[in-house]
């Protein structure tokens, strides 16, 4: 499941010539991704509830459509998809801030979400996505499996659509440097490893994605001027 992170943040009262949201109502700002066996989509609820931390800041989770047949998810033993609700590329026009999320095939973004962002090329035509700042996180197989790669391959959608990458860098402290234990995640974003599919994301990695939502929240914040 590809997972889209849409963060909204509130005009400030003190600022009133600051422009509205465009959902000014519902609001959230969105965390799109794509998730086949749920390692993403865990990350993406941690990260959900990161940029939830942060006053004022609504988020909503996303998923991106599923491209192939049921018949085949099944033979790769793929359990049914969450109710989270499936986007739109118009709805990301709607967010203050975006945090997209995906598993890694061959060291880049699945093809699930590949097509999404294929399928945003009227966005891309308008630069509607321009300046809105962006976030990354992802799952891979193995340690050396794409941890870094899968960032820097899907950096190229974010820069043609104009949109500003917010990579989390070292801001996660002590954790960037554990060598204890297994951990997924790199100064671009949070991430996991799934292995066999048996491994599920592990405390400190759950722990590096909610610090991510709430970093990025925060920067979004900053930017939209009202922080």
């Amino acid at each position: 499941m590809g997972l889209i992170l849409s963060v909204q943040c509130p005009v400030s009262p003190d600022r009133p010539n600051t422009p509205r949201p465009i959902r000014s109502v519902q609001g959230p700002g969105p965390i799109s991704y794509y998730s086949m066996y749920g390692h993403v989509e865990k990350l993406a609820h941690e990260i959900k509830k990161g940029a939830e931390s942060v006053e004022g800041v609504e988020v909503k989770l996303w998923q991106v459509p599923e491209t192939l047949p049921d018949e085949i998810l099944a033979k790769m033993g793929a359990p049914s998809k969450s109710d989270v609700p499936v986007i739109t590329p118009n709805e990301l026009t709607e967010a203050d801030g975006i945090i997209f999320g995906f598993p890694t095939r061959f060291g880049m973004m699945a093809a699930q979400f590949k097509a999404f962002f294929d399928s945003t090329g009227g966005l891309w035509r308008t630069q509607a996505l321009a300046g809105k700042p962006a976030g990354l996180f992802f799952s891979t197989g193995s340690q050396g499996g794409g941890q870094e790669t899968t960032a820097l391959t899907a950096i190229t959608q974010l820069t043609h659509h104009g949109m500003m990458f917010v990579p989390i860098g070292y801001t996660f402290g002590a954790g960037m440097f554990e060598m204890e234990q297994i951990k997924g995640g790199s100064p671009y974003g949070a991430g996991t490893f799934a292995g066999d599919g048996s491994r599920q994301p592990s405390e400190i990695e759950l722990g590096q994605a909610f610090h991510q939502g709430k970093c990025f929240a925060g920067i979004t914040k900053k930017l939209k001027g009202t922080a």
